[in-house]
């Protein structure tokens, strides 16, 4: 039986999220049974993108602040480390807030460059993965609940993905994005290569709408715990109310018979789940009606049965960033704005993700608007 903490969390006051911490972390024995003394404790947080804390996009930086000064009161030696989607964990660091809790708490902020080969057990063989994350003796998963253009919803496995360093994420988004089953395997098989010590999903103000990277604030004032990312995802949607259907991650987790995936083997601690739903939580609105479909179908048909990127010019300045982040290299800029070649798109979304401008609306194909209206 897989154990899920929740607990309420009103604000970012540092007295709050450090009570709420203590009650969240209290029936599954306090951070002394994930850190002994001397250890060394990476804490990854989300680290998307250079945004303020205010945009939601990245782990809050008072959570990380209390994190931090539990890990070291239980003897650890704090690490906070990611690999962004976009520019150096430093700069990314500094914009969000997380920086001057690492410098004020006397932690050591390491950034995911180096990185070694792992050998993968699954469908997947081989991973390049940042050593620091490797060779931590201790690893708290510290998540953010947000929503996300192509599996829905991010929370604690999505998040292991920065441990995937540079430019190795674009390669797996190219190898494996275009297909969400295919996708949502290769995350949790990175999950596996290193299992967290210990999850915390900051809910406190979650993302709702177009996420990870451009939806918009929604007050939740939860705290999640466990020491399953699947489990714990699985309880964050219930929370937010987003049907199973919809959960790609979980649902693949449950076709591999993985710990964590079945809600009826899991027991909530806190406040029930029931208790702590919010209501009209809005998902982001790509579509794709491809699943089931032959292959050959797919490749014909893909366009006008997905969503997809597009431009919207009175917003965008051109500044490139979409265009080094698309994994297939399907967007080019000329004098009068974006080029996207559809053909090779592979609908991941990552243009959209890291735009820092949210210059980049979705469209959706002829006929897929044609069947939604029988839907």
């Amino acid at each position: 039986m897989e154990i899920v903490a929740v607990e309420r969390c009103v604000s970012y006051e540092r007295e709050t999220i450090r009570s709420a911490l203590g009650r969240l972390l209290e029936p599954l024995g306090g951070m002394g049974a994930f850190v002994h003394p001397g250890e060394r404790v990476l804490i990854k947080p989300n680290m998307l993108s250079a945004k303020a804390p205010e945009k939601v996009v990245t782990t809050h930086p008072a959570v990380v602040r209390e994190v931090i000064g539990l890990v070291k009161e239980a003897g650890g030696v704090p690490l906070v480390g990611d690999s962004p989607g976009i520019g150096s964990c430093r700069r990314v660091a500094e914009k969000c807030g997380i920086l001057r809790v690492v410098e004020e708490t006397g932690a050591e902020l390491v950034e995911f460059v180096d990185s070694v080969e792992v050998t993968g057990e699954g469908l997947f063989k081989r991973f390049e993965v940042a050593r620091s994350y490797m060779e931590a003796d201790r690893l708290i998963n510290l998540a953010k609940l947000k929503t996300h253009e192509m599996m829905t919803m991010t929370c604690a496995v999505k998040n292991l993905f920065g441990a995937i360093t540079g430019t190795g994420k674009a390669a797996w988004h190219l190898k494996a994005g275009s297909d969400r089953e295919m996708f949502s395997r290769m995350l949790l098989e990175i999950y596996l290569l290193r299992k967290p010590d210990l999850n915390i999903v900051d809910a406190v103000v979650a993302m709702e709408g177009n996420g990870p990277g451009n939806g918009d604030p929604r007050h939740m004032g939860l705290l999640l715990g466990g020491i399953n990312p699947v489990a714990v995802d699985v309880i964050a949607a219930e929370c937010a109310g987003i049907p199973k259907k919809l959960l790609h991650i979980e649902r693949m987790a449950e076709k591999l018979l993985l710990d964590g995936a079945d809600r009826a083997n899991i027991r909530t601690v806190g406040i029930p789940p029931e208790e702590a739903r919010v209501t009209g939580f809005r998902l982001p609105h790509i579509s794709d009606v491809q699943f089931g479909l032959p292959a050959f179908l797919k490749n014909r048909l893909r366009h006008y049965l997905t969503s997809r990127p597009c431009a919207i010019p009175e917003k965008c300045r051109q500044c490139g960033i979409c265009v080094d982040a698309c994994p297939p290299k399907a967007i080019a800029i000329n004098d009068g704005g974006l080029i996207f070649d559809y053909h090779s798109c592979i609908r991941c979304f990552c243009c959209r993700e890291l735009c820092p401008d949210g210059a980049l609306d979705v469209r959706e194909g002829v006929l897929l608007k044609y069947l939604k209206k029988f839907h």
